[in-house]
Formats: C-alpha cells, structure tokens, sequence
C-alpha cells in the first residue's frame, strides 16, 4: 500500500502518541508498505493551528504524492478539519484518522472546550475511517459524533517497548531487598499528568520511607515544571524527590526495574502505555478512574484508581502500600500477569493493517 501519515512535528516527538505512530510506520514499512509522512508544524496555540487550514502549499506537497490511502493524528484536527474538505476536491483516497484521545476529554477553560468541542466534531465528521486504541477512546468519539464510530478498528498499545520486562522470581528478589517504598513518575512534567497531586499526597503522608523518582521533560511545560520544583520544596519534601528530566531507553528501563509503585496520577489518559510498561516490570500503577487507565489496571488488583485531582485519595493508597508490604508483593506479580494478557506491538499493529487493506480494498496479506 502507498500510505501518507499526517502529524505534528517529528515522529521522534517523546509521547504515547507518538510511540504508537513511530510503531505503526515502522510495522507497515516492514511490511512492503510505503509509508511518506507529511510534517505539521507544531503551534502551542490552538488560533495558530486552525490557521494552518489554508495553507495551500501543504495542500499540494499531500496531493502530488499517489496515495491509497491518507493516515492523520487525530492531535492535528485543528489543522485539518477544513483542509480535508480541500484534499478531497483533488484526490479520492480514504481519509482515516488514529484517535489517542480527544483534546475536548481534557480540562479546560468552558470558552476553550467548546471550540474544541465543535472543531474536534466537525473533523472527525469529515474523515472515512477511525483506528482507536481503547474503547473509551471510541466511547467518547462516539458520545461527541452522537452514533457510531464507524468503520473503525480498536488496536490497544503495547507494553515490551522494554522487552520482556521482569519475570516473578525478578519481582519476587527485588522486594525482598527493597528498602522504603520507591515510586516512580514516567511523564512529560505538564499539569494534565499530575506530577503537582502526587507531590501534594506525598506532602502530606504521615510517615516517611519513601522516595520518589521523576522522569519526564521539563521543557514541554517549562512553567509547571518549575512550579514542580518549587512545590516539592514548599511541602518540605524535595530532599526524598529527584528529578530525572528526559532519560534514554536504557536508562528507563533501569528505573523500571528498580522501583516498587508506578505512579502517574493523570487527569486523563486515552490509553495509558506507561502504566502496561510499568507493569511488565510488575509495577503496580497508581492512576485515575478518568480516561482509559481502567481498561488496564483493576481497582484494588494490579494498582489503585483514584478520582483525579484528589491527592487526599491518592496519599491514603500510597500508606496503604506503604504499611502493607505483602500486599506490595501480590499486587506486583498481579501487574505482571496482567500485561501478559496484553497484545504485543506486532499484534497490534497487523491489525491495524488489516483494518487498511479493508479501508483500501486492497488484496494485498
């Protein structure tokens, strides 16, 4: 198939989105496809973005390539919405957007939720096709298009990014030898991730024996990320808080496996591919009952899901783990079985190819 691929920026971008995209162009290329990606380039403010539906060199950098088929970022609606309208007059191909989760589903200002709302409607009413990786993710396009989703292909992610993470006897070594409770923070350092309600339900634990590891760019939010480190010294914390900044793979991964608690509090997540990695390490995960972190963590079983923004909640799990070290252990190995009933990139991604030749009519396995 001769696919084009619309996103914002690079493909390099550091983000669950983009994992998710790097992972599909590198699975459809292995595959005898030609993937061509078409760059956007990013504007922090949403005015800027819905003026790059005029661009018209854009327009015909997309048109002049034969295509079978025109992949989008959902992320870039504001740029597309009406441009699509554009790209139809000159060619036919089927236009299928990849939804990782709708801005409109995020916190906002009420006049910046309805324009988001209705530009983010008028978009997804334009396009011919939808790959989802959740079923909240397709709930809520569904909610906001009122009637289904349709054609669609819901295609989770995956978590062996890593490779195959830690087996039980792993698990079982390093809590044996653990001292404290070691809890990890895996986001980039924005206030949608909540990074400010982990460190006010850490501020505000009784007892001490703990630590917390942050890793996430500080770049993309430089404001909040400040505010971080200033909120972790104003609650008397920041001698038991590191921050880690951007770190490499390699150096993920050691953290994963020297943690005991996975804990990304996250206002909302469309999926949530921290928390599968963090539990191929047998992390258990402490995240919110917002968005789709509860297609993967069970309440109480591999983790705790706490209502987001309530650090009173969040701090009362964390002592909870804090005093109840073999239920730590349970929970671990409970968060190691359950990513093995998760499909592996390469499942998830052939079926998203499957649900492209279908789109294309193509005969091609």
């Amino acid at each position: 198939m001769r696919i084009g691929l619309v996103i914002y920026g690079t493909l390099e971008t550091l983000s669950g989105g983009y994992l998710y995209d790097r992972r599909l162009v590198a699975y459809l290329r292995e595959m005898g496809d030609r993937v061509s990606v078409f760059s956007q380039p990013w504007r922090s403010a949403y005015f800027l973005r819905l003026a790059q539906n005029f661009n018209r060199k854009w327009i015909r950098e997309v048109t002049h390539h034969e295509l079978d088929i025109l992949l989008e970022d959902e992320l870039n609606h504001p740029s597309l919405f009406q441009l699509n309208h554009q790209i139809r007059k000159l060619r036919h191909f089927p236009i299928v957007t990849i939804v990782h989760h709708l801005l409109s589903s995020e916190e906002q200002q009420p006049v910046q939720k309805e324009l988001s709302s209705r530009v983010e409607k008028a978009y997804l009413e334009g396009v011919d096709g939808f790959v989802f990786n959740s079923v909240t993710t397709r709930q809520t396009v569904e909610t906001l298009l009122l009637r289904p989703a349709i054609p669609s292909v819901v295609a989770t992610p995956a978590g062996d990014r890593f490779g195959p993470g830690m087996n039980e006897q792993q698990i079982e070594a390093r809590w044996a030898r653990r001292e404290g409770l070691n809890l990890l923070f895996i986001g980039n350092l924005m206030r949608r991730k909540g990074l400010h309600v982990l460190l006010r339900a850490l501020g505000g634990l009784r007892q001490g024996g703990w630590r917390l590891r942050v890793v996430g760019r500080t770049d993309v939010d430089g404001h909040y990320a400040q505010q971080m480190v200033h909120l972790a010294q104003k609650l008397g914390i920041a001698e038991r808080v590191t921050f880690l900044g951007k770190l490499s793979d390699e150096a993920l991964r050691s953290e994963l496996q020297t943690a005991d608690v996975l804990a990304v509090p996250s206002q909302y997540e469309g999926f949530g591919i921290v928390y599968l990695e963090g539990m191929s390490f047998g992390l258990p995960c402490l995240a919110t009952t917002s968005g789709a972190a509860r297609e993967i963590i069970r309440d109480g079983v591999e983790g705790f899901l706490i209502p987001p923004g309530n650090w009173q909640a969040l701090s009362g799990k964390i002592m909870e783990l804090l005093d109840d070290s073999p239920g730590l252990l349970q929970m671990s190995l409970s968060a190691r079985r359950r990513f093995q009933t998760f499909p592996r990139w390469q499942e998830s991604m052939a079926r998203v190819r499957e649900f492209l030749v279908e789109m294309t009519g193509s005969r091609r396995s």
